[in-house]
């Protein structure tokens, strides 16, 4: 009977490995198709209620609605010559004679004569995407100077074009540099040939099968998905996972060490940091989900794609992943192999010295650290303005030299027109309106149709200035009925959107995330010094942000949405490490130890696996800063400032300080706070079979 038994058990992690090659059968066909569904333009992160939004949709409905937009530019600094002109018009000639414009393009020169631009439209391409970017590329081919002369090709749909090769070119660079990165640190960690192949490929896994359920998502519930948001999942399942695994790997070594089978000492250790694993993903999860109250469409799709890949994390790193290692045997941590019933070498740990130096002065350490994180949330102040739409690339593409181009030499008017949809019954009213709004320079109506009659508007300031702002809010307060749209005014709708979802979801994180903290750690006090320690990581992590982004990055602004996606992630993701620390510092406590005993011993056996997942964790989401958008830079330098910051300063001096200081306090209201509670059963149990 008891040979039966043993042999059943051997056998379940070959039926897992069944189980995941079933499922990633399921989902290879979906997996494949979820780029197929990205969008990426500023209107699809924008609600469907903006006036931007309205403006967008009508004009597709009109006619010519289909068009492609571009502005051949040619420059020259000293002023363009009769043979700049004249290669200007030849190869105008030439685009025409090579597709079906709308109209014969006419030059339009500056009155400083260094620029002559040829605005062309084309209804060729029609909706297809593909098609535009080939359009793009082809006038790009005919359109080209030399000799000094500077020929840019610019447009909506040149800078549609740019945008979308740089969301494209997310996807390749993103994974093989998280690859590449988590890969390196696992061998620095595990110091062994084969081990930290393992987790590594448990988390490709887990990718593979967040992309078939994110495609899911979207196709049953219209979840909204960009570059930005599958981008932000593959970097939550590598890194969240890996810390997972690296939880699991290390209470497994010691389990080793305990227990003679594998199949059982993984067991124990799934017993031991399993409950630890599932409360810190599910406050992940529950932080992410709480997105979905936003406004802006990006946020809220953010919510659950984020949410999908911390599940399939965890998913894989609970079931996938000790199932391979209990095949692998002790061997997979050669060289450095746990063999049964042999002790550790007892070092004098890096965590013990940083507990210890906490535990002498806990008050000292606390005020020390907190005035530390206070004075590095000021440079918060110095964060810049709102990004444009032009400076949000790393690298500016051609598009965004043709309007820099065309800002400096046409300045009587905006590069970048205003577009007004008003109802064809009051077009004439409409318009006499519109010049009569100070800021504007010149309004003409463009085209008619369904109903609706569009107004292309001129505005006297640059695009996106605080000039031009005021002028687009005063056509919306005098155009009752009528919807503003246009580059600058997305701009204005996403930043406004921004702010909103700000207001929302910030409360509703924190509530959620407390809550779930109360239940989980049976006390109010330990869970709002988690909560509050977050935050201050949060301000400083944006502090720091606000001394580099300009100063050393030289970027123009700040992402709009920065703050609040920041928030979400640093209060989730560092309350995860919250849990890792304050499971380990009750279990102590209801052994018996008081607390300051208890809070020490939880830092030195937690800090080691702590550190190494945090810096696993800010170094995936560091690769972001490695991308082409600005707002991707932001969001992972601020990330992974916040991630170290949390990681070697508030768990390490902060928490366990605190914790020091308030002794029994700490677990105010529940019994722990009057005193130790009687062990667990379970516990107990683990100890006999642990022998």
């Amino acid at each position: 009977m008891g040979a039966g038994k043993t042999k059943g058990k051997r056998a379940i992690p070959w039926l897992v490995l069944a189980l995941w090659a079933g499922v990633l059968a399921i989902v290879s066909p979906f997996a494949a198709q979820l780029s197929d569904v990205q969008r990426n333009r500023i209107t699809d992160y924008l609600p469907a209620s903006a006036d931007s939004t309205q403006v967008a949709e009508l004009q597709e409905r009109l006619p010519g609605g289909e068009s492609t937009e571009l502005v051949l530019v040619y420059h020259r600094e000293g002023g363009l010559t009769a043979g700049d002109r004249a290669t200007a018009a030849e190869q105008v000639t030439r685009v025409a004679g090579e597709h079906a414009l709308t109209g014969t393009p006419r030059g339009i020169p500056s009155t400083d004569g260094t620029t002559l631009m040829y605005p062309i439209v084309t209804t060729e391409p029609g909706t297809d995407e593909d098609k535009r970017d080939a359009f793009v590329d082809a006038v790009r081919e005919v359109a080209h100077g030399e000799g000094g002369l500077t020929v840019e090709v610019g447009g909506t749909g040149a800078f549609a074009t740019d945008a979308s090769e740089v969301y494209n070119s997310l996807g390749g660079p993103l994974l093989y540099t998280t690859v590449g990165v988590v890969a390196v640190l696992l061998i620095l960690i595990y110091r062994s040939p084969v081990l930290w192949l393992v987790p590594l490929v448990v988390a490709g896994v887990a990718d593979f099968l967040s992309l078939g359920v994110a495609y899911g998502l979207h196709q049953a519930f219209g979840t909204s998905v960009s570059g930005q948001s599958s981008g932000i999942m593959t970097i939550l399942v590598f890194g969240a996972g890996t810390d997972y695994a690296l939880l699991l790997v290390s209470r497994y070594r010691e389990e080793l060490r305990r227990v003679e089978r594998p199949l059982d000492a993984m067991r124990a250790a799934l017993r031991g940091c399993g409950p630890a694993v599932l409360a810190s993903s599910g406050t992940v999860a529950a932080g992410l989900l709480c997105l979905l109250a936003a406004d802006l469409n990006s946020n809220r799709g953010m919510g659950p794609l984020g949410t999908v890949g911390v599940l399939c994390a965890l998913v894989a790193m609970l079931t996938l992943l000790p199932a391979l290692l209990v095949l692998l045997g002790r061997r997979v941590f050669w060289p450095l192999v746990p063999a049964y019933g042999s002790t550790p070498k007892v070092r004098r740990s890096l965590f013990a010295a940083m507990g210890a130096s906490a535990g002498r002065r806990p008050r000292t350490v606390l005020a020390a650290g907190a005035a530390l994180l206070a004075a590095l949330a000021l440079g918060a102040l110095n964060l810049p303005g709102t990004v444009k739409q032009q400076d949000s690339f790393v690298d500016p593409p051609e598009s965004v030299a043709a309007l820099e181009i065309l800002a400096e030499a046409y300045p009587e008017g905006s590069a970048q027109p205003i577009d007004v949809l008003t109802p064809a019954d009051r077009a004439d009213a409409a318009l006499a309106a519109i010049r009569g709004t100070q800021g504007v320079s010149d309004a003409r109506k463009s085209r008619t149709g369904h109903g609706w009659t569009e107004i292309t508007v001129t505005a006297s300031a640059p695009p996106q200035s605080a000039a031009e702002t005021a002028t687009i809010e005063r056509l919306r307060e005098r155009l009752d009925g009528s919807y503003v749209g246009g580059a600058s005014a997305q701009q204005i709708d996403l930043e406004d959107t921004n702010a909103r979802d700000r207001l929302i979801v910030v409360p509703i994180v924190l509530v959620s995330v407390l809550l779930i903290l109360i239940a989980l750690l049976r006390s109010i006090v330990a869970p709002l010094i988690l909560v509050a320690a977050v935050v201050a990581v949060w301000g400083a992590a944006l502090g720091l942000g606000g001394l580099v982004f300009g100063p050393v990055f030289g970027f123009e602004g700040t992402d709009p949405g920065l703050g609040l996606l920041s928030f979400v992630f640093l209060v989730a993701l560092g309350v995860d490490y919250g849990i890792f620390l304050m499971h380990r510092m009750r279990e102590e406590s209801l052994r018996g130890a008081e607390p300051a005993a208890a809070a020490l011993t939880a830092l030195r056996s937690t800090g080691g696996v702590i550190a190494s997942a945090g810096l696993v964790l800010a170094a995936t989401f560091a690769v972001l800063t490695n991308m082409g958008l600005v707002q991707l830079v932001e969001l992972g330098f601020v990330i992974a400032v916040g991630v170290l910051l949390d990681t070697f300063l508030v768990r390490t001096y902060l928490v366990t300080s605190a914790s020091v200081a308030l002794g029994r306090a700490v677990w105010w209201p529940g019994p722990l706070s009057r005193g130790p509670e009687p062990e667990p059963e379970r516990t107990r149990e683990r100890e006999q079979v642990n022998g």
